[in-house]
């Protein structure tokens, strides 16, 4: 049983690196691609979905049925469900992405030394780019379109529960590389069946260029604490929402509401609420009956509780929960530097929201709250690469090394510096 299993674990070790060799020759190709090229293959690729859908959603229909029957939550389900408009969305996302500017061959800075030489730092791709993601089958044409379109080639492993999902939406992907004159291993399904395909993955330093874990808190804790390969880590989104004293109330309930309802199951949906005890007695009686009116369950401390009986006695691990579900988690606190210390206790640097009409107040907050993007007056869900105007995004990077926010086309670059001389030589 043991020799078996060690013979399944190196052929899934081979498999994964023979993928990692093909995208690597594939990225050679990418490299060397025009816009044009790119742009007509990524309009391809957006047909292809369209025209397979029948066949995208049939595959779908079978993971959603197994995590059915697994017992998966409903906010899980409703990540990996797909039907005729998030078909749509993912193939127009493509279309979007190609009519991106083309971030490769950017001249970031360019001047000329006192010796003569001619100096320019351009984009160069990475190479190949692994992303490792959960449940979303979108994220397969997402990552893949702007693969693409940065010049790289992608390794895609999704999660098993979307494994049909996957395969079908990578089929199309690549049949339409293939027209378009393409390399099809530049969108490669990496497999699935096995937990050790990832590690084998994070292991393949010098094949794969960087790793982008998207998903939850355990798989993007595992690939950056085990990744010989480089990471850039996407972050969970514990957002925050601080009403402030000086908020507009009824502003403030509808950035709340919004934040938390209009799609609880992504990571830029409003997790906790911050509310100050200046305008508490005002602001509560509202909020927790428009957010009981919405179906949101409110797991808040003794000061929020005694504004509704329905209030669930919040617990330490609510305040760093990302529920992914209609649960938020309220505080009141006693001023603005108590909300900040809060955020930065239990926060996850993604996103995080003051409703004020207080400018000191604001400019404050934005200086005390160090995430990847600080709200003011405005819901969290605007935190994303298509709201942002970069298009499609890989995902929101809560580090601080290289990409920071939303990671559109030139997140999935890097540099090289050309230096051009007449026969200069250092003395």
């Amino acid at each position: 049983m043991t020799d078996r299993v060690n013979d399944d674990s190196a052929a899934q070790r081979e498999a994964v690196l023979d993928a990692a060799s093909r995208a690597r020759e594939a990225a050679v190709d990418l490299a060397a691609r025009s816009r044009a090229d790119k742009d007509a293959a990524l309009r391809a690729m957006a047909g292809a979905l369209e025209a397979q859908s029948a066949g995208i959603l049939a595959a779908n229909a079978i993971d959603v049925e197994r995590a059915r029957a697994a017992g998966t939550p409903e906010a899980i389900i409703d990540r990996l469900r797909l039907d005729d408009g998030r078909i749509r969305g993912m193939a127009d996302g493509l279309r979007d992405v190609a009519q991106l500017t083309d971030p490769v061959g950017e001249v970031v800075r360019g001047y000329t030394l006192p010796n003569g030489l001619e100096l320019r730092q351009v984009r160069v791709p990475f190479g190949v780019v692994g992303i490792i993601y959960e449940a979303r089958p979108n994220v397969t044409a997402d990552a893949a379109g702007l693969c693409l379109k940065s010049g790289n080639a992608a390794l895609l492993r999704g999660s098993s529960s979307a494994r049909e999902s996957n395969a079908a939406i990578v089929d199309a992907l690549r049949k339409a590389l293939v027209d378009a004159g393409l390399p099809a291993d530049a969108v490669q399904l990496v497999p699935a069946e096995s937990r050790e395909s990832v590690t084998h993955l994070m292991r393949a330093r010098g094949l794969v260029d960087v790793l982008i874990p998207r998903g939850g808190a355990d798989l993007i804790r595992s690939v950056v604490e085990q990744s010989t390969v480089p990471v850039i880590e996407t972050g969970v989104g514990n957002c925050h929402v601080y009403v402030d004293e000086d908020a507009d109330i009824d502003m403030a309930l509808s950035i709340l509401v919004n934040a938390k309802t209009h799609r609880p199951s992504v990571c830029n949906a409003a997790e906790t609420v911050l509310v100050h005890a200046g305008i508490a007695e005002a602001f509560l009686p509202r909020a927790l009956a428009a957010l009981r009116d919405a179906g949101v369950t409110v797991h808040g401390d003794a000061r929020v509780a005694a504004h509704d009986a329905a209030v669930v006695p919040a617990t330490e691990e609510d305040w760093g929960t990302e529920y992914l579900s209609l649960d938020i988690a309220a505080a009141v606190v006693d001023s603005l530097e108590d909300a900040c210390r809060h955020i930065r206790r239990y926060g996850s640097a993604h996103t995080d929201a003051i409703i004020t009409r207080s400018q000191p107040a604001a400019r404050r907050f934005v200086q005390a709250v160090d995430s990847a993007a600080v709200v003011v007056n405005a819901s969290t869900r605007f935190t994303d690469g298509g709201e942002f105007g970069f298009g499609a995004e890989i995902g929101i990077s809560t580090q601080k090394l290289h990409a920071r926010g939303p990671m559109g086309l030139p997140e999935l670059t890097s540099t090289k510096y050309v230096v051009v001389g007449e026969g200069q030589i250092r003395g």
